[in-house]
Order: structure tokens, then sequence, then C-alpha cells
């Protein structure tokens, strides 16, 4: 009787896969092979590239998505008390510095501004005539010091025809008589320039009431003339003008409406000037300092980044300047790492600046490399 395994010739090595298993592939092995190594080496690669950009870069980058774009912007409101009139722009119009927003009715301040401008008339006029009372006294003062000058040159005279005939009477060449008319000469030249001298006095004592006069006249022309001023400034200010360049935003005023000094009109937002706040934790603004260069990606312009630069770090914490700032000397305290605004300069291109509007999100990329720690 036969055996029913087959027999298996001398030096033939026997199988030692299992039994309905397919012999491996040696090529397909080696290929697999091949391709971990490959695959290895690029990822040691690729960590290699990554590591030497990270320690020559990317260690020195500090980013935030706390940023927002943000600008100074101006809120209109009318200086005086009255209906709005015309309304001159409308809403997201650019203007220009000066340029006319809103015009209040200005009847009320016209008539204010005309009777002030008479009051500085009649206070002109009434200066005017107290110029020329005192030029008028001036010249009474010279003629009454004319008249003294007269009357003391007879007075002189009448001493010496005095003086001249004594010696003559004295010798009988001429009359008692003569003589007496000639001191009662001398007491009316006396007399007369006594009463000269007088007159001269009182109307030098008149100078210094004219001048008073004059004083007050001019004192009255410089209120009028303020109040003038005064009441010009209210009929200027009946146009509200654009402090600021920019786009107009927030428009609530409308013909008619009866508006307040400080009621809000509108908003001008200098889209031009725009700068960028970023909230950086502490932990972050070590080596942060001004004129280092920031990468700033805007989520309203996915393309390429934006640059710009640290402008300046803000004196304090934003908890420093809340409304309601915490008070942690009082009860538990859990240490909170707290954000530091940093302000940076935006370099817009032209054809950025209209998308470009304060409150947009931002991601910032600050390079703190070569910060100077003087």
């Amino acid at each position: 009787m036969s055996s029913s395994s087959s027999s298996v010739p001398a030096g033939q090595a026997v199988p030692t896969h299992a039994p309905g298993t397919r012999p491996s592939n040696p090529a397909r092995a080696s290929g697999r092979r091949r391709f971990l190594i490959v695959a290895g080496l690029v990822v040691l690669a690729a960590a290699a590239i990554y590591g030497v950009r990270w320690w020559t870069h990317g260690r020195f980058i500090e980013s935030t998505d706390d940023a927002y774009l943000q600008a100074d912007s101006m809120a209109v409101a009318p200086k005086v008390t009255g209906y709005v009139a015309e309304v001159y722009v409308r809403d997201n119009q650019q203007v220009a510095l000066g340029q006319p927003l809103v015009r209040l009715d200005n009847r009320q301040y016209q008539a204010a501004f005309d009777e002030a401008q008479a009051n500085v008339n009649s206070r002109q006029a009434d200066v005017a005539r107290a110029e020329a009372d005192l030029a008028q006294q001036k010249a009474r003062i010279a003629q009454a010091g004319a008249q003294v000058d007269g009357a003391r040159a007879d007075a002189r005279y009448a001493a010496s025809q005095v003086e001249r005939y004594a010696p003559l009477v004295k010798s009988g060449a001429e009359t008692e008589e003569r003589s007496a008319e000639l001191r009662n000469a001398q007491t009316r030249a006396t007399t007369t320039l006594n009463a000269n001298e007088a007159s001269l006095r009182v109307e030098q004592t008149q100078i210094a009431t004219l001048q008073a006069r004059l004083q007050q006249a001019r004192a009255q022309l410089e209120v009028g003339e303020a109040s003038a001023r005064q009441a010009r400034l209210d009929l200027d200010d009946t146009v509200v003008r654009a402090t600021q360049a920019g786009r107009v935003g927030d428009r609530g005023v409308r013909v008619g409406q009866l508006v307040q000094p400080g009621t809000r009109l509108l908003t001008v937002v200098p889209v031009q000037e725009l700068y960028l706040t970023a909230n950086f934790k502490e932990t972050q603004v070590g080596r942060m300092r001004a004129g280092q260069t920031v990468a700033i990606h805007i989520d309203a312009l996915p393309g390429e980044p934006l640059h710009g630069t640290v402008d300046s770090l803000s004196p304090g914490t934003g908890s420093q300047f809340a409304l309601l700032p915490a008070q942690n000397a009082t009860g538990n305290f859990t240490k909170i790492v707290q954000r530091v605004p940093v302000r940076i300069h935006i370099d817009v291109p032209a054809d950025a600046r209209p998308v470009l509007v304060p409150g947009l999100s931002v991601v910032v990329d600050v390079d703190t490399r070569g910060a100077s720690h003087g």
C-alpha cells in the first residue's frame, strides 16, 4: 500500500508559506521600502526647513487677531440753536476741510447782527462827537491863553505908564488927575488879567472832563464791536462746516429739524488717515518697539497682506482705561493675562482705500527682530 503524500526530491527546499497563500514579491517589497525612505527624508527636510525658518524668523513674529481698523472720526454738531434749512451732503459723500455741510435758518441771527452793527455805528458817532468836543475845548483854551497874554501885556503897559508919570506928577509937570487915570487904567488891566487867567483855568479843567467822556465813548464802542463780532460769529455758525476731510457717515439730520448746540448731525470719518489698533497679550510685547515692520491680513482683502509699522504702545493695558477699572486688592485674586493696545501705521495702496473703513477686523504679524532694548 503506497503513501498518499508525494515524495520530495532530495536537495529541494520545502516551501514555508501556509497552504492557500501566494508567495511574496521581492520587487514590490523593495519599492515600498524606498518610498518610505524617500517620504521620511522629505518629512525630515521639511521639518528641518520649518525649524530653520522658525529659528531665524518665526520665533520673532508676534501675532494677534484682536485687531481692528480705526480712524479719528469727528461728530459734527451746531454751535447755535435753529431749524435746519438745508443739508448740503448725502450719505457716504467725500467732503473737504471747511466744506459746508448743513445750513440753519439764519434770519434771527442776521437781525441780531444788523442791530449790533447799528449800535457800533452809533458808538462811533459818539466817539467822533467826543473827539470834536475835545478839539473845540483845546481851541477855547488857546483863545483864553491868547486873551491872558493880551491882558498881561496891557497890565505891564499900564504899570509902566504909572511908573513913567509918577516923577512928572511929583515935579508938577503932570497933574494928579493924570496920575489917577493911569493908576485906574493899571487897576482895570490887572483885573482883566486876573479874569482872563481864571477863564483859562476853567477852560483847562474842562479838558479832563471831555477826555473822560471820550474814553467812555471809546469803551462803549469796544463793547458794541464785541457784541457785533459775537453776532457775526453766531450768524456764521448757522452754516455748519467740516472740521476735517473725510466721508460722511451716520447722517441723521433732516430739513426742518430743530437742533440745539451739541446736537449730533452726522459724522465725518477721515478714511484717508486710517490706523490700526492691535491688542496684544502682555506676554507678546516684551520685544515690541516703535518702527518694527508689520504684516497686516485684512479679511476684506484676502489677497496679498498690507504692510505697516509699529507707531506706539499704549501707556496702560486696556483694563486701566475701562469705564469700571478692575480692583484686584479685594476678594480672591485670579491672574488674567492682560492685553496692551498697540497703534500701527498702515501703508494703504490707492486701490485698497475705497474698501478699508474703520471697524474691519485684521490679523496682525509684528516682526520683533532688531528690537532696541536700550
